[in-house]
């Protein structure tokens, strides 16, 4: 495991963003396809690099705030009526 973190440590931004494009395209910069072992990987490679140089919200995955637009508006059940029960 020591070894995984020595190298992230030595990942620079030119690295890290062939990495990225790399799992983007499923592709090395010379044109070999990523196994899927290469692919997860370079992703817990690139999340890890991730969390010591990015600021959250540039992150891969990241989503933003998970809140609804309108806390007050009801939803509808569209698979019962109301005077249904599931017992």
């Amino acid at each position: 495991m020591s070894s995984f973190l020595q190298a992230i440590e030595n990942i620079t931004p030119e690295i890290y963003q062939s990495l990225k494009l790399a799992v983007e395209i499923g592709k090395w910069p010379d044109g070999r396809r990523l196994t899927q072992e290469q692919k997860e990987l370079t992703l817990q490679a690139l999340i890890a690099w991730e969390i010591q140089n990015l600021p959250e919200d540039q992150r891969i995955g990241y989503m933003g705030p998970q809140e609804c637009s309108s806390k007050s508006a009801a939803v509808p059940n569209l698979l019962f009526k109301s005077s249904e029960s599931l017992h």
